[in-house]
């Protein structure tokens, strides 16, 4: 096992729960994951060096909600929407019908490329969802093809009831037929309780079924107006309920109380934070609100009330919601920086959301689970060893020079990619 010594980090973010921020710091990669962090004059020798002269380091951006397995274009509806149009749920028939005629191998290589243009920029760690195939054979196809290139997957036949058909008749096909199809490729299920989507009792079914065949859960919720997505998300334990833009007070203490009694040591202690399999595993472990600022520009949407979540201690995540219709982009960085110049964010907070809020979402902030696999988003030793160096002394400068593409070197599980 070779070990790297990454020295003369001029910045180095932890984005640990207690947001570290180290200057003339080091890091030790062993393998795949990390085994000594500290400052640069008492590092250990290792077998390779990589000078990083006085550039920043932060964790790999871990993107906890895209959109990725998907055929097709939208630019119209895009330009429509630019020109006053509302957004509605209805444009994903779009993508359907495209995806649904691509071939498994046009399907494969459109995800590996957005999966590696993903990575170019700084992205360690990705999950993705199905919801463009909306019937059993096509939503099995892009789970599997989904399995074999990201980390996580999630199933989301409750997307949209497809025209022409019965929308409780389909929520059955969701809870049975199709789930069962998804389920030996998928660690997640998802809904979209919104209105033009699913209603809360269908949202309830599904949510339901998805528990009970021993997925995590997560939701869309809130997105369009107020709603019950985020009540349910929290009723049923979920690990997320995203983009959150239209929130009540009652909604926000919903949130606020399901992290009652969460203590980061008590999780890493427990050896891992939920998701598939084991999803209340850690004491007092809440429901993530997932920010997708990138969508709320597209759209136009008010942003989600960040500030005031985080000040209700609730823990947030960014994600890039990377689809075809309202927010394709896989530029983790670009949704920091509008979250911190647009949403009342600092740096630290954008970052943090960034790289372990979407770990927490996604059951991977601490620990190693049961399938051995270590925490990512955030740097510690014993966890894996997601790192990435900008073409910056800080990283401030994501939101000082924004849009400038500043990340300069990745290394994921230990392997520079970059």
């Amino acid at each position: 096992m070779t070990s790297t010594l990454i020295t003369n980090i001029g910045e180095l973010s932890t984005s640990d729960p207690d947001q570290r921020v180290l200057t003339d710091a080091a890091v030790v990669l062993e393998g795949e994951r990390i085994s000594w962090i500290g400052p640069a004059a008492g590092a250990p020798a290792a077998d390779t060096v990589h000078d990083a002269e006085g550039r920043a380091g932060l964790p790999g951006w871990v993107d906890s909600h895209t959109h990725l397995v998907f055929a097709g274009d939208r630019t119209t509806e895009f330009e429509a929407r630019m020109a006053g149009a509302e957004y509605r749920a209805g444009g994903i028939a779009v993508t359907t019908e495209a995806t649904r005629a691509a071939g498994d191998y046009e399907l494969t290589r459109l995800l590996l490329g957005r999966a590696a243009e993903a990575a170019s920029g700084g992205t360690t760690y990705l999950e993705t969802k199905t919801g463009y195939g909306l019937d059993v054979e096509h939503e099995a196809r892009s789970a599997r093809i989904a399995a074999g290139v990201v980390d996580e997957v999630t199933y989301l036949g409750a997307h949209l009831v497809p025209a022409g058909i019965d929308a409780d008749e389909y929520t059955e096909l969701v809870c049975g037929p199709m789930l069962d199809a998804v389920r030996p490729y998928v660690q997640w299920a998802d809904v979209f309780c919104e209105r033009g989507a699913f209603t809360p009792e269908q949202s309830r079914a599904v949510l339901t079924a998805c528990r009970d065949a021993g997925l995590g859960l997560r939701v869309h919720g809130n997105q369009l107006g107020p709603g019950e997505g985020t009540a349910l998300a929290v009723e049923f334990g979920a690990a997320s309920v995203d983009h959150v833009n239209h929130l009540s007070d009652a909604d926000i203490d919903a949130l606020a109380g399901s992290w009652s009694g969460w203590d980061p040591a008590d999780a890493a202690e427990a050896g891992a934070e939920g998701g598939p399999a084991g999803q209340a595993s850690a004491p007092g472990r809440g429901t993530v609100a997932t920010c997708l600022p990138a969508c709320d520009l597209s759209t136009r949407q008010p942003f989600p009330p960040a500030r005031r979540l985080l000040d209700a201690g609730v823990q947030i995540a960014l994600a890039s919601n990377c689809n075809p219709g309202t927010s394709y982009t896989t530029s983790m960085a670009f949704c920091v920086t509008t979250a911190v110049l647009q949403m009342g964010l600092s740096v630290q907070e954008a970052v943090r959301a960034a790289t372990y809020g979407g770990a927490l979402s996604l059951g991977r902030g601490a620990g190693t689970d049961a399938d051995g696999r270590r925490a990512v988003g955030s740097l510690a030793v014993g966890h894996r060893a997601d790192l990435q160096l900008l073409n910056a002394p800080s990283a401030t400068h994501l939101a000082y020079r924004p849009g400038i593409p500043l990340t300069g070197a990745v290394w994921r599980a230990g392997v520079r990619r970059g």
